[in-house]
């Protein structure tokens, strides 16, 4: 028996969000004001793909886009708990559920020599056209109302806790750490025994805490954490007992 660690990407991995940041490749560092304005709610990996479009025909090309990419930092104390998971995988499956895409988190994570430390990652796929220019994909449909229409990682966690059982394997409790607004639909599915682990001051804390408000508070614990030593300090008690 094992247990579930489910990481959301930006601003819970890395201290920034992955597809701002590659914001910093574009000519003066911003994107003209038309593009900026595009964007709908809802719509996020659309308005990416015109993000990456823009940069490729201003000649921005993988390796720079690469520089860029792995420069972005860690959030604190996320590489310690990274080392620490990856010494313990025989009590932990990890794997993560981000609205980032697989190339950036890719990159990241091998330049950082972590991807070992992942199971798998569910994520918008990307590729790089011949002409040298980054392509993004919705990761799925899904009938969800509350969440983005390219991903519902709800969705995405009942659909790998059900390949799992069909493949005879459970998880003794399931730690979801995150911290974004559509990190909320997934803590809403976790059961009693499980733990949602929102970083403080970020949209998810604040999200789970209007429930409380509202008296439909999650199921789960919850336990906030600024460090990633934080959650550490949780996972090594999970060993303990």
């Amino acid at each position: 028996m094992k247990f579930l660690l489910v990481f959301d990407f930006d601003h819970t991995i890395i201290d920034d969000n992955s597809d701002t940041w590659i914001v910093k490749c574009a000519p003066e560092k911003k994107l003209p004001n038309e593009l900026r304005n595009s964007y709908r709610p809802g719509h996020w990996t659309d308005y990416m793909g015109r993000v990456f479009a823009y940069l490729g025909g201003r000649g921005v090309r993988e390796d720079e886009m690469r520089r860029t990419m792995t420069a972005v930092p860690f959030t604190p104390g996320m590489v310690d708990l990274l080392d620490f998971i990856g010494k313990n995988k025989e009590f932990f499956d990890c794997i993560i559920i981000s609205d980032s895409n697989t190339v950036f988190i890719d990159w990241i994570l091998k330049t950082a020599d972590f991807h070992k430390v992942f199971d798998e990652v569910f994520t918008n796929p990307a590729a790089f056209t011949s002409t040298g220019c980054l392509t993004v994909q919705n990761f799925h449909t899904h009938h969800c109302a509350k969440c983005p229409k390219n991903l519902c990682k709800r969705k995405v966690l009942e659909e790998f806790l059900d390949k799992k059982l069909e493949q005879g394997a459970s998880y003794t409790q399931i730690v979801y750490i995150g911290d974004g607004g559509n990190d909320l639909c997934p803590v809403t599915f976790l059961k009693k025994g499980d733990t949602a682990m929102p970083r403080q001051g970020y949209t998810l804390e604040k999200k789970i805490s209007q429930l409380s408000q509202d008296l439909s508070p999650v199921e789960c614990s919850v336990l906030v954490w600024s460090s990633g030593v934080e959650i550490m300090s949780y996972l090594k008690l999970l060993l303990k007992e």
